[in-house]
């Protein structure tokens, strides 16, 4: 039989630090944890259906907690979720997701940005959540996650949640917003390589890399290209990165921390005969093939489809009103977990479909949690 010492879990359970007095303790915090887990995985997404579904399965349950006091109650899981450390949370989701995953050379990690919604508070003046996440494209899970300060961005988000990973080796793509010589400078410092989106929050770079690519073909200088078409949906569209890998000629503001090159970006779709045009340009530490920056830009954007997307529509987290404390933030951690377990086992079905089995099929409970 397999118990809870066995299950995938136990360095995420083991790290945490319980934050009640003793004498509020009425139910093991690993009791907490482990019932929320197991109902996220089966499809739960509020207080109230965790503490369902752990009263509908409580015999099941008892066979790997304590469980004292029987399954704790709604208040009692929002409660606890709204006081755990989230910091201590997020290093021992990344301990244990260190322990399943080992980031590859050449992996991309894409960084970006999430708005909770409903999570702001009007009566305290709160905004809104926004996390920003580190999703690995080729293994198809979250690697972690920092919140934003409510009077900051993703531009100082983003070094502290750097800090937190181990990306040796891998390629790191951010939308325009990361574009920061001091977050390039930490990514080398990491020793891995970026892909930085440039737009018009740097308008000299912009201006700069657009002019490179204008020399290089006033001088007839040929750069590496590579092309790409999809077609779907009554459009086709065809994408041409084009890359100049030697930067000597570069002005100052080309002087970027480990930066080898510029590319771009051009995307033509035509749509019932009709053609549109747009270019996009990014700066990078790589030197290589442009089918390495097609990867790289096309690979970024499986952040919005495999993540953000499926925890709006899985796990309906916009629509989410948790709003007390660290509730929203450890919460948002929760569906993670739970993403990256679903993600992790090798059944052929939608992460939807999945948490369905898992509601149903014990068994299939079971698999998921306590996958080596």
């Amino acid at each position: 039989m397999n118990t809870l010492e066995d299950c995938c879990l136990k360095i995420f359970f083991s790290n945490i630090e319980d934050p009640r007095i003793d004498r509020t303790r009425l139910h093991n915090l690993i009791d907490i944890l482990f019932v929320a887990i197991c109902a996220s995985i089966a499809g739960a997404d509020s207080w109230y259906d965790i503490a369902m579904f752990g009263r509908v399965n409580a015999e099941w349950f008892c066979r790997y907690l304590e469980l004292p006091n029987g399954i704790p109650s709604h208040d009692t899981f929002a409660r606890v979720f709204s006081l755990l450390d989230t910091k201590k949370l997020n290093q021992c989701f990344i301990d244990w997701i260190n322990m399943m995953h080992t980031v590859s050379k050449g992996e991309i990690i894409a960084i970006d940005g999430k708005t909770i919604r409903n999570s702001f508070d009007k009566s305290t003046e709160t905004k809104a959540l926004h996390m920003v996440s580190a999703w690995a494209k080729d293994a198809s899970i979250v690697l972690g996650q920092v919140k934003t300060d409510q009077k900051s961005n993703e531009i100082t988000a983003i070094p502290k949640l750097l800090d937190l990973l181990s990306i040796k080796g891998a390629i790191v793509t951010i939308d325009a917003i990361g574009c920061q010589k001091n977050i390039a400078s930490k990514i080398v410092e990491k020793k891995a390589d970026y892909v930085l989106a440039v737009k018009n929050n740097q308008k000299s770079l912009r201006r700069d890399i657009e002019d490179g690519f204008k020399h290089a073909q006033n001088i007839h200088h040929i750069f590496p290209s590579y092309s790409e078409a999809d077609k779907g949906h009554g459009r086709i569209e065809t994408r041409t990165i084009d890359v100049i890998n030697s930067l000597d000629w570069a002005p100052a503001t080309l002087a970027w921390p480990g930066a080898k090159s510029i590319c771009r970006l051009t995307s033509t779709r035509e749509i019932k005969g009709k053609i549109s045009s747009e270019k996009r340009y990014y700066i990078s530490s790589l030197s290589g093939n442009p089918s390495d920056f097609a990867r790289a830009i096309r690979g970024h954007w499986g952040i919005e489809n495999c993540l953000h997307w499926v925890l709006d529509v899985t796990f309906n987290e916009d629509k989410c009103r948790t709003r007390k404390w660290h509730a929203p933030e450890n919460l948002s951690l929760l569906r993670k977990v739970t993403m990256n377990m679903l993600k992790a086992d090798p059944e052929k079905a939608s992460i939807k479909g999945k948490r369905k089995m898992a509601g149903w099929s014990k068994s299939y409970l079971e698999k998921v949690l306590w996958k080596k």
